[in-house]
């Protein structure tokens, strides 16, 4: 005599369920940020010494720790809206979604900074993932040619259009290079991750 144990049943992921997803991890995100400022203003801003480094080797790990690093409270605060309103945004694709931009923006864009910034210069802050993000959310309704995305792009260009080009100029004490290669970043971001790419 023998005996079965039924099959595990899936359920299927609702789209509320993907979206907090997103939303979490856009929370881990920022939250993160936030803590390593704390620590960082503790530590007389002794952290900030980890940021991008153009063309060092020890300034290839500033890459990944250079987003969470910023120069004192106001200036995570500058970049806290613009990452909370845009990743929010893209964290309606889920947290795998969200996670695929954010590195993807923060590989290349860092690369491209380290690449291309002033000798002896340390870059940080989190604005071009802001850039990036930007970018991503203006190029995919593109790519994908969905008409709802695509408006979603014209609002971000509506509402943030002229800060982003005004950050692309020279300015002292603003690293224009990390804001150009976040953008950049964003666009093959949303090029590797259209919809026709993914399912083939």
């Amino acid at each position: 005599m023998s005996s079965t144990s039924p099959a595990p049943i899936r359920r299927p992921r609702t789209p509320g369920s993907r979206i907090g997803g997103g939303l979490r991890f856009l929370a881990l995100l920022i939250g993160l940020m936030w803590l390593s400022e704390a620590i960082d203003t503790a530590l007389n801003n002794s952290l900030d010494q980890y940021g991008i480094i153009a063309r060092t080797a020890d300034g290839l790990a500033g890459i990944l720790t250079a987003p969470f690093l910023h120069l004192g409270f106001g200036h995570l605060i500058s970049n806290t809206l613009p990452l909370v309103t845009l990743g929010a945004l893209i964290a309606v694709g889920g947290a795998l979604r969200l996670f695929s931009v954010t590195a993807i923006v923060a590989v290349l864009g860092g690369f491209g900074t380290w690449l291309i910034s002033p000798p002896n210069t340390i870059t940080i802050g989190a604005s071009g993932l802001v850039f990036g993000y930007a970018a991503y959310l203006v190029a995919r309704g593109l790519f994908n040619r969905r008409i709802g995305q695509v408006l979603i792009g014209v609002l971000v260009i509506v509402v943030w259009g002229g800060a982003l080009l005004g950050g692309l100029l020279p300015q002292d004490g603003i690293s224009w290079q990390g804001h150009l290669f976040g953008a950049i970043a964003g666009v093959l971001a949303a090029w590797f991750l259209a919809e026709e790419r993914t399912r083939n």
